[in-house]
């Protein structure tokens, strides 16, 4: 039997919180039903040794894929039983033992392991409800798109930026699945064409992460780091049409100033129509939401604001989503046995000429010969 985990244990109701200041090695215990895979991606990062949820993994609406990420590289699951109250475990020393028994120095409580066959079974039943979660997922989008035709017709003029993006390429970096993977597949692209580049909340720390700096930072503010506002980007905060703008105490209370665009819909909404907007020539989305299970992970019954975006900035869009698995880039052995064979004619060529290095240029074809199997 497997040693028990014997660590500090963190506590949090936003996971993507949590993952920032967790220390590698504790346990997480959060509270996010149907955990998606870039929160889960999050936590991996942080290398935390084991997941206490006490709310479902998977609660059947939708096959979400955060379990299967963390259970597949290793991170040990364990769901809570409903209602456990565990906040006050926070920063506290525990022990957990594989079969679930998590103790500290004042109680003890057991816990469900979450296996793979487990999450198998709800995955299941996740999958037989999908087709009922879709047609209320295209009711919610059609009602909320009716709502929002003003992101389309004009009514939410964009606010007046330094940074010119008239006839230029613009990179738009969203905290979406696999965003780090397609974003260094880009890495080319980026570094001769150079786009105006726009991060999304954290999607600007990504930018950064991989050594490119934002030009631009759009969002609410609540998930980039204190370092990434400062480096200089311009910055736009997305308001609410309420008038609420929270992302502008963040920056008040860093010294740092900003736009602020009150306009529906997401941050990553913003960030396309402001490029479309300035008269941006390419849009390249790295991350971007764009089907129902992206949606569904982020809490939001519906993408009537992103439906109409992307129907209104189509045209000069490229969805890079998946583009690091266009490629793999990987030399197989049957092109680089040509490739040996062509850069060793000459080489023996060269060598008969020679009396003295014939001999040489035998033993070379034989030992080609054995190498690869002529």
């Amino acid at each position: 039997m497997s040693r028990p985990i014997k660590t500090v244990a963190r506590v949090g109701e936003r996971t993507k919180e949590l993952a920032t200041r967790v220390q590698p090695g504790e346990i997480v215990i959060i509270s996010h039903q149907d955990l998606d895979e870039v929160a889960a991606a999050s936590l991996y990062d942080a290398r935390v040794a084991a997941v206490i949820n006490v709310k479902p993994f998977v609660s059947g609406r939708y096959p979400n894929s955060g379990p299967l990420f963390l259970l597949e590289r290793g991170v040990y699951l364990f769901q809570a039983l409903e209602k456990t109250d565990l906040r006050e475990l926070d920063g506290v020393r525990v022990e957990l033992d594989l079969q679930g028994k998590l103790t500290w120095q004042h109680g003890q409580i057991y816990l469900q392991p979450y296996t793979k066959e487990q999450l198998e079974t709800d995955l299941a039943i996740a999958r037989e409800n999908l087709n009922l979660e879709l047609a209320k997922f295209v009711a919610n989008t059609l009602e909320y798109a009716q709502k929002e035709l003003g992101l389309i017709t004009g009514a939410y003029p964009a606010p007046k930026i330094k940074h010119s993006l008239q006839g230029k390429h613009v990179l738009v970096v969203v905290r979406g699945k696999r965003y780090q993977e397609d974003l260094a597949a880009l890495a080319s692209y980026i570094d001769e064409v150079k786009p105006v580049l726009i991060g999304v909340d954290g999607g600007a720390d990504a930018l950064r992460d991989l050594g490119w700096q934002p030009d631009i930072i759009v969002g609410d503010m609540d998930s980039v780091s204190d370092e990434t506002l400062q480096s200089g980007a311009e910055l736009i905060v997305h308001g609410y049409v309420d008038g609420r703008a929270p992302g502008v105490e963040r920056l008040r209370a860093l010294g740092l100033t900003g736009h602020v665009w009150h306009i529906p819909g997401t941050s990553e909404d913003l960030a396309l129509l402001l490029a479309y907007d300035k008269g941006a020539k390419l849009i390249v989305a790295v991350g971007t939401h764009s089907n129902m299970i992206d949606f569904l992970d982020k809490g939001r019954p519906g993408m009537g604001s992103t439906f109409l975006v992307r129907l209104k900035v189509g045209e000069i869009l490229v969805d890079a989503k998946g583009v690091d698995a266009l490629y793999s880039g990987k030399v197989r052995t049957m092109y680089l046995i040509p490739m040996v064979v062509a850069a060793a004619i000459p080489l023996l060529v060269l060598l008969s000429l020679a009396e003295p290095l014939r001999s040489w240029s035998r033993l070379l074809l034989l030992y080609l010969q054995a190498s690869l199997g002529f």
